[in-house]
């Protein structure tokens, strides 16, 4: 009998870290795609993301660029030229809510049909995520943290949770500072957890790979960014776990780890100097922290045609210089920052394409190692990262002041002892042997990307 049960025990051990091997794992690398917030807003359509899919097929995909990303408000109905970018939604005197959301019986939000016409007949983002699927890429949605209060007005049955409506798990304390649709959900009432695991079937079933999820970071809602893990696991499909916005706290570190695959360090970034600086020292709080499947998230890359159709400022290529957007990509590449593009890549120049296509500056981002700021002051700042299989060191460095001069980096502080090959990323050219200091001459806000390596 005591071989039986052991014989038994072994199999079941067996059978769970066979699984384990096998299970779908996400975010190894740090996610590159495009998200459509920074140049349409709210107000994106179907037309827009298939457009962009068709670029990034057409010439990003050969590069590693992967994922399709509709951003926020996709169940309202903004008009082909409309600007709006948050609806004002007001209770009306029968306690309902105006403007009314595209929302199925069970509380949960589907695509606005107009803005997305392939959504028509209760299809949601089906038509489109297959759309992007024979492209050989992936696609991915921007969802609020709750539940709509549309549907804690209607009480809404909970899909799954005999007996329990909408009402019954929305926390009405809990509320968006800058969004006025959702709840928050109460993950100690019995049915939250199943509305979470609701919505991620449904995500399953249109072939959603990637979830977005805003309002969860700051401040830090710890139960339900757990119930998304959790909802996630429940729908047996490989879904990347994006948080924001930031600044995520620091002491949630080992939690958001844990639970997340890629989180905002930061609040929105946009194409202001000023807000690279200060980039670089919320990356500095977070150094150390990133690695396979868990990323801190710079977030998106400001360059290309911006706000479109909003959201901030007038329609634009981004406003940073040349120098400055080396620097921005370099630094993102360094870091090992997700890449989410944010422009409308139909307009990309000869610069973005530079910017986009590097494959030996995107390696660093994809296969750097343990990234660290080597020095930082207040003319200059040198990041380094390990190259894979231990074949050199990925040096970034970066005039940070506001007049040309060198930057140099100590060799010997990255273990070269002896004479060290040197070789120009973005240029892709080879600098020959140096030993002792490697220094270059930067314009202004500009930086340069080297591989450093004993032969």
């Amino acid at each position: 009998m005591r071989k039986k049960v052991f014989a038994a025990g072994i199999l079941i051990c067996f059978i769970y870290l066979n699984a384990t091997a096998q299970a779908p794992k996400v975010a190894v690398t740090p996610p590159m795609g495009w998200n459509s917030y920074n140049s349409f807003g709210s107000a994106v359509h179907e037309d827009d993301v298939k457009a962009n899919a068709d670029y990034m097929a057409k010439n990003l995909k050969q590069h590693g660029w992967q994922y399709v990303v509709v951003d926020f408000l996709w169940s309202y109905d903004n008009p082909p030229t409309s600007h709006i970018g948050n609806p004002y939604q007001k209770r009306l005197q029968d306690g309902s809510y105006i403007p009314w959301l595209t929302m199925d019986k069970w509380g949960r939000l589907l695509p606005q049909p107009t803005k997305f016409p392939s959504a028509f007949g209760g299809k949601g983002f089906k038509p489109l995520a297959a759309y992007v699927h024979q492209l050989g890429l992936k696609f991915g949605i921007h969802v609020m943290r709750g539940i709509p209060r549309q549907a804690v007005w209607a009480k809404s049955p909970v899909l799954g949770a005999k007996g329990i409506t909408a009402d019954m798990i929305a926390d009405t304390n809990s509320t968006c500072e800058w969004m006025n649709q959702m709840y928050g959900l109460d993950m100690s009432k019995p049915g939250a957890q199943t509305y979470l695991n609701s919505l991620l079937d449904l995500y399953a079933s249109w072939g959603v790979d990637f979830i977005k999820v805003d309002d969860i970071s700051r401040p830090y809602h710890q139960e339900e960014i757990e119930g998304y893990r959790k909802a996630i696991a429940h729908c047996k499909r490989p879904i990347v776990l994006s948080i924001s916005p930031g600044e995520t706290p620091i002491n949630s570190a080992d939690h958001v780890k844990q639970n997340a695959n890629m989180w905002r360090m930061a609040d929105d970034f946009w194409d202001n100097w000023k807000e690279v600086l200060h980039m670089f020292s919320y990356a500095k709080t977070w150094e150390g922290q990133g690695g396979p499947g868990h990323w801190p998230d710079c977030d998106m890359l400001q360059i290309g045609k911006l706000s479109k159709r909003g959201p901030v400022g007038e329609e634009r290529y981004s406003r940073f210089t040349e120098d400055e957007l080396y620097t921005h990509i370099t630094f993102w590449s360094i870091y090992r920052s997700p890449l989410m593009i944010g422009c409308n890549l139909p307009e990309n120049r000869e610069i973005e394409r530079k910017l986009l296509t590097n494959d030996e500056v995107l390696a660093v981002n994809q296969t750097g190692q343990s990234p660290k700021q080597l020095y930082k002051d207040d003319k200059s700042m040198v990041w380094y990262s390990i190259a894979p299989n231990h074949k050199g060191i990925y040096v970034a460095l970066f005039n940070i002041s506001d007049d040309t001069h060198g930057v140099s980096v100590d060799l010997s502080a990255l273990g070269f002892k002896d004479k060290a090959q040197i070789r120009d990323l973005w240029n892709h050219q080879n600098l020959g042997a140096r030993s002792g200091t490697f220094a270059k001459t930067l314009s202004k806000h500009g930086a340069g990307l080297y591989l450093v390596s004993g032969r």
